[in-house]
């Protein structure tokens, strides 16, 4: 899946003109294409530093802040949208993130590596991890330190009392929204608290 077919999906899920804050937001690039295509303000969390300069070459306004601290310095409701693309996987706190999510936004949308896609689940029963375009790294030296599935989120968003608004999952730049645990490589969630 190309990064711009990921930015369109996402961005779909972004109201225009939103107030957006993108954690673990990378080179900004997902925050830059909201602002010029859906007229979208906000601020973008990074911790590297080269990432951090990236974004401000992009124009994207960022904080330089690890997201393992904890998100204190935001205010509930603080933003309309807040994104954890490719975040949640990364985090030891993956469900107190979650949680803070849905606490400084009023909706929050996550995408991360879908574990049970067919073909993860077959290097498994090969007995070896996956390595994928999608799971690209061996099993010791990965960034991510969580696998979920689709179907996991669905769980741990009932148990944060997560109102789901849209969920499907990311294949070859589409969609899928039949049995994406098993034929997405990527999940997304779109939510609300309830």
């Amino acid at each position: 899946m190309t990064e711009r077919t990921t930015m369109q999906a996402i961005a779909r899920l972004v109201p225009q003109g939103s107030r957006v804050l993108d954690l673990g937001c990378g080179d900004g690039a997902l925050l830059s294409y909201l602002q010029r295509e859906r007229g979208c303000t906000g601020y973008g969390v990074e911790y590297d530093d080269a990432n951090v300069l990236a974004c401000a070459r992009r124009g994207v306004n960022v904080l330089q802040l690890n997201l393992e601290d904890g998100l204190a310095i935001f205010e509930d409701n603080s933003f309309d949208v807040v994104l954890q693309i490719d975040t949640l996987q990364h985090l030891r706190n993956a469900e107190t993130m979650l949680q803070e999510t849905a606490r400084i936004g009023r909706a929050g949308i996550v995408a991360f590596p879908n574990f049970a896609h067919w073909p993860n689940r077959l290097s498994v029963l090969r007995g070896r991890m996956p390595v994928t375009r999608r799971l690209p790294y061996q099993w010791y030296d990965t960034p991510n330190i969580r696998v979920g599935t689709y179907k996991d989120f669905e769980v741990l968003a009932g148990k944060n009392r997560l109102r789901v608004i849209d969920a499907f999952g990311l294949q070859g730049g589409r969609e899928v929204r039949f049995l994406p645990n098993a034929r997405a490589g990527t999940a997304v969630f779109h939510f609300e608290r309830d």
